[in-house]
């Protein structure tokens, strides 16, 4: 299935199936995500980041959310 087939069977989806469609596809989304960031932490690929906020952190130099 094409990109474009895909685009035009979503423009024919009626208001609750689009709804529950775009419930799906973020949580799609979601777990897409978190598996790609696992991948990066377990390949190293954060480290540097990690090690910098650590610092930022041990310095004083964050606030709380």
């Amino acid at each position: 299935m094409s990109i474009k087939e895909i685009e035009l069977a979503i423009t024919q989806l009626t208001p609750e199936e689009l709804a529950q469609f775009t419930v799906w596809f973020e949580e799609f989304q979601s777990r897409v995500w978190d598996e790609q960031i696992e991948k990066d932490i377990e390949a190293g690929r954060l480290d540097k980041l990690i090690k910098e906020a650590e610092e930022d952190f041990k310095a004083g130099r964050c606030k709380p959310l």
